[in-house]
């Protein structure tokens, strides 16, 4: 079943960079950025009292807390990144250079959390960060 979120995922990822790229033409980026934060904030609360996940938040552990809180933090800054190089950039540059952290995740995985880093990774990595560079030139 995860293979079939994992495309979804990549479907509705590749319709917001267009989606974005259309809507984006005029408006400051951070104020994009914050409205489709809004947005997004709004489905995924839905979502928690539609599958009725609210319960669950007096569980969380104080170091889930603080990680997702990072991570948010992070996606927060991604996003701001990356309307604004959309705005000022051609979608089919920007996005290939935004899936660069497919590599920097394995990098990251391999390092932080100890995961394996194989052969096919390593092929992997060098294959993704060579079509980015052709699709980029």
């Amino acid at each position: 079943m995860w293979l079939v979120f994992a495309i979804l995922s990549a479907v509705f990822a590749a319709l917001t960079s267009i989606l974005a790229k259309v809507g984006i033409e005029g408006v400051n980026s951070n104020l994009a950025t914050a409205l489709r934060t809004a947005v997004v904030l709004i489905m995924a609360w839905a979502m928690v009292f539609l599958t009725n996940a609210q319960s669950g938040l007096s569980e969380i552990s104080k170091k889930s807390w603080i990680f997702l809180i990072l991570s948010g933090l992070a996606t927060g800054a991604s996003w701001l990144c990356y309307y604004r190089a959309l705005q000022i950039g051609d979608a089919s540059k920007v996005v290939p250079i935004d899936k660069l952290s497919v590599v920097i995740t394995i990098i990251l995985a391999f390092v932080i959390l100890r995961e394996q880093f194989t052969v096919k990774s390593i092929i992997g990595c060098i294959l993704i960060g060579a079509g980015t560079l052709l699709m980029v030139l």
